[in-house]
């Protein structure tokens, strides 16, 4: 290996979300509360559809994937941002900050798949009733999920061998809170440009692909409830997949404008306002949008709530 592929920075500095101090503090107790509720409402979900025997459904299987696809992704991002905010700079090293991409490439195309997976389950539950039980029975459903996290690190290895391969020599300073690969990437000494086509590629593939998914099912449950005679039956699958809309649209929608939206060559505090949704709002979001209004969610917790209660007595 010759001496201008050795890579020279062996820590990169944050430039933050903020230099002030008191505004550091206030985004700490921001961030701490919203990482603390999006910690315990994706527990309470993965608990909830463990324990009680109504929610063994493919729907809250897949939930349940969600929600642990959340939790790992916000404490690979969110305690680091926190002893930043709390110490007042940032200070990554080399390793870690591969470490950092990696793990939050990995999970969010796993949950980008994930997403995908969930349309075409609604769109089996809605437009295919009678074959439903079949088709996304206990083995299929494992299946689809496995091959959702599979993917997503198998695509972290190759987001992270393009990264890495470069040198890096300086500067070492990033524009942002945590490291995001356009990010870093802009830091490389060398040419980048056949490594930006790469992860351009993969990251449509990894967005389009469930997005048509997404919109091919919807339109046919669309199509499917036009069909619907019944008031009550139009409410039931439209409450069945606003939930999932919402989510979709607000993540999908951020990642898009971050990884496929062309840009300058410098990274300004837009960027890190992006970052900010899929990063902290998005994942706790995500618990409160699919519990909010399901009356079988609102049923399980009466029940949790009655059985403490009761022991308590």
């Amino acid at each position: 290996m010759g001496p201008e592929n050795l890579t020279s920075v062996r820590e990169f500095i944050f430039v933050g979300l903020s230099n002030h101090r008191k505004t550091q503090v206030l985004l700490f107790v921001v961030i701490l509360l919203t990482y603390s509720l999006t910690i315990i409402g994706n527990l309470a979900v993965i608990m909830l559809v463990r324990f009680d025997s109504r929610l063994q459904t493919p729907m809250y299987y897949f939930l349940m994937h969600l929600s642990g696809l959340e939790i790992c992704y916000v404490t690979s991002t969110e305690p680091q941002m926190l002893a930043h905010l709390l110490a007042g700079n940032g200070v990554i090293s080399f390793t870690r900050c591969a470490a950092q991409i990696f793990v939050a490439l990995s999970l969010g195309t796993a949950e980008c798949f994930l997403l995908g997976v969930m349309a075409y389950d609604r769109y089996l539950a809605i437009c295919q009733p009678l074959l439903y039980a079949v088709a996304m029975d206990r083995w299929r459903q494992m299946q689809l999920a496995s091959a959702c996290w599979a993917t997503g690190f198998l695509f972290g290895v190759i987001y992270v061998g393009c990264t890495f391969r470069h040198s890096y020599c300086g500067p070492n300073h990033i524009n942002h809170f945590m490291c995001e690969l356009p990010v870093v990437l802009k830091l490389a000494c060398d040419d980048t440009h056949i490594t930006q086509a790469i992860v351009f590629v993969m990251a449509g593939l990894v967005l389009l692909i469930p997005i048509s998914v997404v919109l091919t099912s919807y339109s046919a449950i669309l199509f499917s409830v036009l069909q619907i005679q019944s008031v009550t039956g139009w409410r039931k699958a439209f409450s069945t997949c606003a939930s999932h809309l919402v989510v979709v649209t607000v993540f999908y929608g951020t990642v898009i404008s971050m990884y496929l939206i062309p840009r300058s060559s410098t990274f300004s505090d837009h960027n890190k306002q992006i970052a900010m949704f899929y990063v902290l709002v998005t994942p706790f979001l995500n618990p409160v949008i699919y519990t909010l209004r399901n009356k079988e969610v609102h049923a399980a917790v009466a029940k949790v709530l009655r059985r403490g209660r009761f022991e308590q007595k």
